[in-house]
């Protein structure tokens, strides 16, 4: 009964027109994710506050000095402990929002991170502080895995990639918000406190809005009737009908076929095996590949400039200029995300990525720095959202959530280590040596996408067969 009304809710859902009611949950949605972007990127941002502070001694560090041997030191320890955080959430914890619900999990993470990077926020020992971080990113992780999961189930197929796009452009906004508010409040100490402690701590109020705001997302009508939860899927399905049809102020057509899931609550083991085995391998080299270049270029912008011969001052503001390039390649790809297949929009961008990286490791004008840095931010956010959307389909509702926490994990520990190459890269070899890096790694995630198959305008239980 429930696995039949599962496929009928969402044939339900994929006759929708576009609307405000529906844009409505894609919007809110993203708002949660802006903090968690926040967090992601306040890295960088508050660095040189947290040196200053003294907090990443060898004494001050505790067990975390044991990282030396590995290369990894000081403000490293930081960087390593949030992605090492990233990594346990999706990968260990990615798999709660398949048992326990969409919605409830959302909220939860929500709350995990404000608590912990409040408390974060306040620590006086480097050991403290990347404990905690460890921690908080747990939950960002396990946040930005169900996000990815909620949208892809509450948005009409003719309209996902738009909604991914929508997605990313909200939660990228907050890019240089971060890094003006880093640099307006540098060198300061509001409500007596350090700087980079205040930057820290709007992130955890600012997101006690959203924690608000979620009453009016409602649980995923598909996770719902998977799970037997039928009259509540129904009541939500209804709702959301009638408000489109008031808003529209047209009869809804008759709902069209969809193939019908298979029964059972689903496992991690289902991903390893037959028939999603295959696309599983494809994304996990996929994730481990594109990464190496969306935050090795985004994370080592300044350090690269000032390579190519620009002044460590001049860096930070051209940095900044190429920051603000964040949220348009999103907002770009609004144009054409349904109308070109999925595939081909994340193969577009990697090219460009691999195109844009070798030129600019012979540039040296900063002007030609500055367009090339923008254009490779551009293609890299086009990129970013529809492979979002991409492996979030690829699954059936029973495993999704498990399915993209697995292959998006080992994007956060590649992370880890591609910004250690990075560093010894540049240190040995300059520019070139780190755009043959990244150019190696663009073409390894091309090659993983073409393996995959299309979904433009399929319903999720479509793709899933």
């Amino acid at each position: 009964m429930s696995i039949e009304k599962s496929a009928e809710i969402a044939a339900r859902f994929d006759r929708l027109p576009p609307s405000r009611t529906v844009w409505s949950m894609v919007i809110l949605l993203s708002l949660g994710g802006v903090f968690e972007f926040y967090d992601l990127f306040f890295t960088g941002y508050v660095a040189p506050g947290m040196v200053h502070s003294g907090l990443f001694t060898p004494e001050s560090l505790g067990f975390f000095s044991a990282l030396g041997p590995l290369k990894v030191a000081g403000f490293g320890t930081f960087v390593f402990s949030t992605f090492a955080g990233l990594w346990v959430g999706a990968l260990v914890f990615g798999q709660v929002a398949d048992r326990y619900g969409r919605r409830i999990i959302f909220t939860w993470s929500l709350i995990w991170y404000i608590a912990c990077t409040a408390i974060m926020a306040f620590q006086t020992t480097g050991l403290g502080l990347n404990i905690w971080r460890f921690i908080a990113g747990i939950g960002i992780g396990i946040e930005l895995v169900t996000i990815d999961t909620y949208i892809s189930e509450l948005i009409p197929s003719a309209e996902r990639g738009r909604a991914y796009a929508v997605n990313q452009f909200i939660t990228f906004s907050v890019v240089p918000v971060v890094a003006f508010l880093a640099y307006i409040l540098k060198d300061t100490q509001p409500f007596g406190l350090d700087y980079w402690r205040v930057v820290i701590l709007i992130g955890s109020v600012g997101a006690v809005v959203v924690w608000f705001l979620r009453r009016k997302i409602p649980e995923s009508p598909r996770w719902l009737a998977r799970h037997g939860h039928v009259d509540e899927a129904e009541r939500i399905v209804a709702d959301i009908e009638r408000r489109v049809a008031a808003e529209k102020s047209i009869e809804l057509p008759p709902p069209g076929a969809i193939q019908v899931e298979k029964g059972g609550r689903g496992s991690l083991g289902e991903v390893l095996r037959p028939p999603y085995l295959r696309r599983t391998v494809i994304l996990s080299i996929f994730n481990m590949a594109q990464v190496i270049g969306f935050y090795g270029f985004a994370a080592w912008v300044p350090t690269l400039l000032i390579d190519r011969g620009i002044h460590v001052t001049q860096s930070l503001a051209y940095a900044f200029v190429i920051a603000i390039a964040n949220p348009f390649g999103p907002l770009i790809g609004v144009w054409f995300a349904d109308k070109l297949e999925r595939k081909t929009q994340i193969v577009g961008g990697l090219f460009v990525m691999a195109v844009v990286i070798a030129l600019f490791s012979q540039a040296s004008q900063p002007s030609v720095l500055i367009v090339l840095g923008v254009l490779f931010t551009l293609a890299s956010n086009v990129m970013s959202y529809a492979y979002h959307g991409y492996q979030a389909e690829l699954y059936p509702t029973r495993v999704r959530a498990r399915a993209v926490g697995f292959v998006y994990s080992w994007s956060r520990i590649a992370a880890a280590f591609a910004g250690l190459a990075i560093g010894i890269l540049l240190h040995h070899y300059g520019v070139p040596g780190v755009a043959i890096f990244i150019g190696v790694a663009m073409f390894v995630g091309i090659v993983m996408i073409l393996l995959g198959p299309n979904t433009r305008g399929l319903s999720l239980e479509d793709i899933s067969h």
